[in-house]
C-alpha cells in the first residue's frame, strides 16, 4: 500500500526528530570524552595534556596555575586544527612548568570578548593569572618555545 503525502511528511519528521536525538547524544558524548581525556592533573598536579576551558571556569583556571597558555580556536580553523598536534605536545613534555588550555571561541563568546580574540588561532600567555602576551596565527613549536622562555624568565 503507498504512503500519501502526509505519511511522507509524517517519516521525514520522524527520521528528523531520531536524527536530532542522535546529534546530541553524539555531542554528549563527544564532551565527555573530551573531559575525560582533558589531560587531569596526576602526579604532580599538573595536566599532560591541553585542558578545555570555558567562561563559565575560565578566571578559575588562570588563577589555578603559574605559567598557562590558552590556545583561542575554532572545529572550522584549519590553522587551528594544525596547530593543535604542536600544542598537545608541548603540554606534554612541559609538564610542570606551563599549563595548556583550549578554548572554542565559537562557544565561548565572553571570554573571546574580553581578551579580544579577532583572529584564530590566537594563543594567550598567562603568567600569575595575568595576561603577559598574546600571539595571532599558526606559530612554529620553535616560535612557541621562544615565547615560553619569555613567559618563564617573567
Amino acid at each position: 500500500m503507498p504512503i500519501d503525502n502526509a505519511g511522507k511528511a509524517h517519516n521525514r519528521a520522524k527520521a528528523a526528530k531520531i536524527m536530532s536525538e542522535i546529534e546530541e547524544i553524539r555531542r554528549r558524548k563527544l564532551d565527555e570524552m573530551m573531559a575525560r581525556s582533558a589531560g587531569e592533573p596526576s602526579g604532580n598536579g599538573y595536566p599532560d595534556a591541553p585542558v578545555k576551558v570555558e567562561d563559565s571556569g575560565f578566571e578559575e583556571f588562570i588563577g589555578r596555575y603559574d605559567s598557562i597558555v590558552i590556545d583561542c580556536w575554532a572545529p572550522w580553523c584549519g590553522p587551528c586544527r594544525m596547530l593543535s598536534p604542536t600544542i598537545d605536545a608541548l603540554a606534554k613534555s612541559l609538564k610542570g612548568e606551563v599549563v595548556f588550555g583550549k578554548l572554542n571561541t565559537d562557544e565561548n563568546y565572553e571570554t573571546a570578548s574580553r581578551y579580544r580574540i579577532t583572529g584564530i588561532p590566537t594563543l594567550l600567555y598567562f603568567k600569575g593569572g595575568q595576561l603577559v602576551n598574546k600571539t595571532v596565527g599558526a606559530l612554529s613549536r620553535g616560535e612557541i618555545e621562544q615565547q615560553l622562555e619569555h613567559l618563564q624568565s617573567r
